[in-house]
């Protein structure tokens, strides 16, 4: 028997989002971030140069490296696609553009997969609002699609998805291969054959962008899930002959990818055990608030108004398969030393169960949630435009001189275009909330319409109109451009103590043949990082090697390299 169902959804409350512009907010959400900027310090820019060497023919396909060294976190797949970009693609392409343009389809791919997973959760049994008494109540598809609109804006207006999900490391494959995972697991009632071939590919490509083990307990959870789940509108018989090989196949997925995994030696022992401190705590506690914001408390509202069906001991799948992913996630994150990047792979979960508070949501707090995200997105979106006129024009005095006090040397320039495209933005803002705060309280979605929007604006604006201004003190162009500078031309430079984003930089965006210092080696030049005092490090011979110049980040002292030149 059927516990209670919380979702009270009428018909008219399950239209759907417009799909040109729900098309068009997506791109417009996707693309800054990922077109006309420089890789950012310090992951960012060490992607690039893994998928430079591989291009170069400087590093094995099967161990990428970067000088030598191996990344952090074994991965192949991100760093092949990326460098079969770089070849395929165009040569009139910018080779950092091409190389990002993978990870671009990456991140559309786990918006894709939140929408579809999440429509067919909504299409299972439990999943659909109380009948009325004399009809109306939503149909099912109508009210899955709309519940699949909602959980793709809650994905969108999650903050800590803009910076992290538009760069070029392995944590954004993993994120599209988690999505499609998910979706896989999610479809499994309806599209049996595509959500295995779909299942295959999650898992393999999670597995080589650095995560097995969390695909194998992605799938594990997901395959219990599916074969206690015997209450489902395409495969009502609770022995479906079907399940059985289909269960199978999931499970060989699995096995062939550890496998495979295992061959290309990337499993390694992750696990950090947290120390029992409130700092730790409260650091994990931060790190969660604001980075899935605002889908975490939505999800929490979800589990605490669907209790009786996911406390159940008959399977409620479009609860139990995101709360396990989550969960997953959440243990991952406190356990890993990259927290927010594991945490990326819970979004599109976290999503699909925000979007299940939805239909539960009282006046109030949708009101609340309105106002709350009004006057926060309108105030950054405003302190934006103020500083950036500020930089163009010296007024207001304050903001231009905190510029010049954070950025010495930046000057900035005026970009019809990329003004274009902020006024844009902003009229379109302007637009959402005069259409949200009129008598449009019917859709089940409109909760996640000024969230979304926000941070799309935000982002939009943030990636046009400060761009210049980011991409001078986030990446190291200008640190690469002072040091070329003080070099002659010369064919190759060695080097002592670079950290691998530096490297990476100084190969990429100075186009420097980068070799580590050698007894035997010839080279006029050498590049070392000093140590925290900023003094020579101990393994240059000052008999051989005269210094030249010390070059500092103009935006950041902290980063600084020495030139040295051979006697």
């Amino acid at each position: 028997m059927n516990q209670p169902n919380p979702a009270i959804v009428a018909q008219a409350a399950a239209r759907r989002l417009p799909r040109g512009a729900l098309l068009v907010f997506c791109l417009a959400y996707l693309l800054p971030g990922f077109v006309g900027r420089d890789a950012w310090k310090t992951a960012d820019i060490t992607g690039l140069g893994f998928i430079a060497e591989l291009v170069q023919g400087s590093a094995s396909w099967l161990h990428p490296t970067l000088m030598g060294a191996a990344p952090d976190n074994p991965s192949v797949l991100p760093y092949w696609l990326g460098a079969w970009a770089m070849q395929w693609l165009p040569s009139w392409l910018a080779p950092d553009l091409a190389a990002r343009l993978p990870y671009a389809l990456l991140l559309a791919l786990a918006m894709a997969s939140t929408w579809y997973a999440s429509y067919y959760l909504a299409r299972s049994p439990r999943a659909q609002p109380v009948a009325f008494a004399f009809g109306g109540e939503a149909l099912p598809k109508d009210y899955a699609r709309a519940m699949a609109d909602g959980a793709l804006l809650a994905l969108i207006a999650t903050l800590g998805l803009a910076q992290l999900g538009h760069e070029t490391t392995p944590a954004v494959a993993q994120l599209g291969f988690s999505g499609l995972l998910f979706y896989a697991l999610a479809t499994l009632h309806y599209r049996p054959r595509s959500s295995i071939v779909s299942a295959w590919l999650g898992v393999m490509g999670l597995g080589l962008s650095g995560a097995p083990a969390l695909a194998l307990l992605f799938l594990a959870g997901g395959v219990l899930i599916h074969v206690l789940d015997s209450n489902s509108e395409a495969a009502s018989d609770e022995h479906d002959p079907h399940k059985a090989l289909t269960t199978a196949l999931l499970l060989g997925s699995g096995l062939v990818g550890a496998y495979l995994c295992l061959r290309l030696d990337l499993w390694r022992w992750k696990v950090e055990i947290p120390q029992a401190s409130w700092a730790e705590l409260n650091g994990a506690l931060q790190l969660l608030g604001w980075f899935t914001w605002p889908a975490w408390p939505l999800a929490v509202w979800t589990v605490w108004r669907w209790r009786r069906q996911l406390f159940n001991r008959n399977i409620s799948r479009h609860l139990a398969l995101p709360v396990w992913f989550v969960l997953v996630t959440l243990g991952s994150t406190l356990t890993t030393g990259s927290p927010d990047r594991t945490l990326l792979l819970g979004l599109p979960a976290m999503a699909a169960l925000a979007a299940f508070a939805l239909p539960t949501l009282k006046r109030q707090v949708a009101a609340l949630i309105d106002w709350f995200t009004l006057i926060f997105f309108s105030g950054c979106g405003f302190i934006i435009w103020v500083v950036w006129i500020a930089m163009q024009t010296g007024y207001p005095s304050q903001p231009a001189a905190n510029v010049e006090r954070l950025a010495p040397g930046f000057v900035p320039h005026f970009s019809a275009f990329a003004f274009a495209m902020a006024l844009v933005a902003t009229l379109v803002w302007a637009w959402l909330v005069q259409w949200r705060v009129g008598r449009h309280r019917a859709a089940i979605w409109k909760s996640l319409v000024l969230p979304a929007g926000g941070a799309a604006l935000c982002w939009m604006l943030l990636m046009t109109l400060w761009m210049p201004l980011l991409n001078y003190t986030q990446s190291y162009n200008a640190l690469v451009d002072h040091t070329l500078e003080r070099l002659e031309p010369a064919g190759c430079v060695e080097t002592v103590g670079l950290g691998p984003a530096k490297t990476a930089a100084l190969q990429v965006y100075g186009k420097l043949q980068l070799r580590p210092m050698q007894a035997q080696a010839t080279c006029p030049w050498l590049i070392a990082e000093p140590y925290q005092d900023l003094s020579v490090p101990t393994s240059i011979d000052s008999r051989q090697w005269d210094l030249q110049a010390q070059v500092r980040h103009p935006a950041d002292g902290n980063e600084t390299v020495l030139i040295f030149r051979r006697r």
